[in-house]
């Protein structure tokens, strides 16, 4: 009896003790819970913030320089401010300047031999690989195109446009030599060729209001026909030239074969026109002052000036292998026929 008393005591402890248990014990906040609280402190706060008139200013993406493969600033450290619509800021973007141009065509100058002796079935096989990269890049280049103004149909047309652009170029790389060269008849007894050779460094002066598809029909013709060159983006539609230039750069294309600048055009378009070292230069707005500028200055060194006005870009007429016999010399051999 007494062991039986014994054990009931000591049951009725421990249910003495896990009552006390269940009743003292603090119970563990549900994972969740903690979190929930935080998050609705945080909103909380922000609230607060915001009543009290503070708010999170946005950084503004700058848009560098493109040249020899790298994404320099300007080395005179300039920049504008490019706005929506003269609203709200969309980016910073590098304001180039004659150092900067020099700089490019070094560059460009460098990457020429190279480039134009390679085969021109590699060639068409980069201007391809650039399309396969823009067209998986083609929303951000639709973004980079609606916040410059455009209709986001208008943009969309805009990307796809150029995405074929780079594709019939790429298709017509290794094959414009069949079309423009020739066998000539000669009253001697020896053979007569002429055929094209890339004319060099070829400089570009961007359409304004195609910031895209105007930049793409102008490089991909020079490129295709084994020229370098550099480019001076629009100035009010700089964002998706750079952009382009990340493409670029992921495209297997050589450093130096494209350089991309932005800025000012009434500040470079002296150089691009006059320096010794430039080719061609290719000139696609119809200003009067400018392209006679471009002209005077072109015939010191008897460079090439191609004029590409009131051209509508997203036209089938905008694309042509004549826009690559543009920037190509013609050079006629004679070989004697038996030796």
């Amino acid at each position: 009896m007494a062991a039986r008393r014994k054990a009931g005591g000591s049951r009725a402890k421990t249910g003495g003790a896990r009552a006390k248990t269940s009743r003292g014990a603090t119970r563990p906040r549900a994972a969740g819970a903690g979190a929930g609280a935080g998050q609705r402190s945080a909103t909380a706060r922000q609230r607060a913030g915001a009543a009290r008139g503070v708010t999170r200013l946005p950084v503004a993406k700058t848009y560098k320089l493109y040249i020899d493969g790298k994404f320099p600033r300007s080395e005179s450290g300039r920049y504008f401010e490019l706005h929506v619509n003269g609203g709200a800021l969309i980016a910073n973007v590098c304001r180039s300047s004659r150092k900067d141009f020099r700089d490019a065509l070094v560059a460009a100058r460098a990457a020429f031999d190279k480039w134009s002796s390679s085969s021109a079935y590699l060639r068409g096989q980069i201007l391809y690989r650039i399309a396969e990269m823009l067209e998986g890049r083609s929303e951000q280049f639709i973004t980079e195109l609606t916040l410059q103004g455009r209709t986001r149909r208008e943009a969309e047309a805009e990307v796809s446009k150029s995405i074929d652009r780079l594709v019939y170029y790429a298709g017509w790389a290794d094959k414009y030599q069949q079309v423009f060269s020739a066998v000539n008849p000669v009253s001697t007894s020896h053979f007569n060729f002429s055929v094209l050779e890339p004319t060099g460094v070829v400089a570009v002066i961007a359409p304004e209001a195609s910031g895209l598809l105007g930049l793409v029909s102008n490089i991909a013709p020079a490129i295709a026909g084994g020229n370098t060159c550099v480019v001076l983006a629009s100035e009010s539609q700089p964002l998706s030239a750079v952009s382009l230039a990340e493409v670029l750069q992921s495209s297997d294309v050589p450093a130096g074969v494209v350089n991309v600048l932005t800025g000012h055009k009434s500040e470079l378009i002296e150089q691009f026109a006059s320096h010794m070292d430039v080719n061609a230069v290719i000139y696609c707005e119809g200003d009067a002052k400018a392209t006679r500028q471009i002209g005077e200055l072109a015939a010191d060194n008897i460079k090439r000036v191609i004029l590409r006005a009131r051209i509508d870009w997203s036209a089938d007429e905008a694309q042509s292998p004549y826009f690559i016999s543009d920037t190509q010399e013609t050079k006629t051999t004679w070989h004697p026929i038996g030796s």
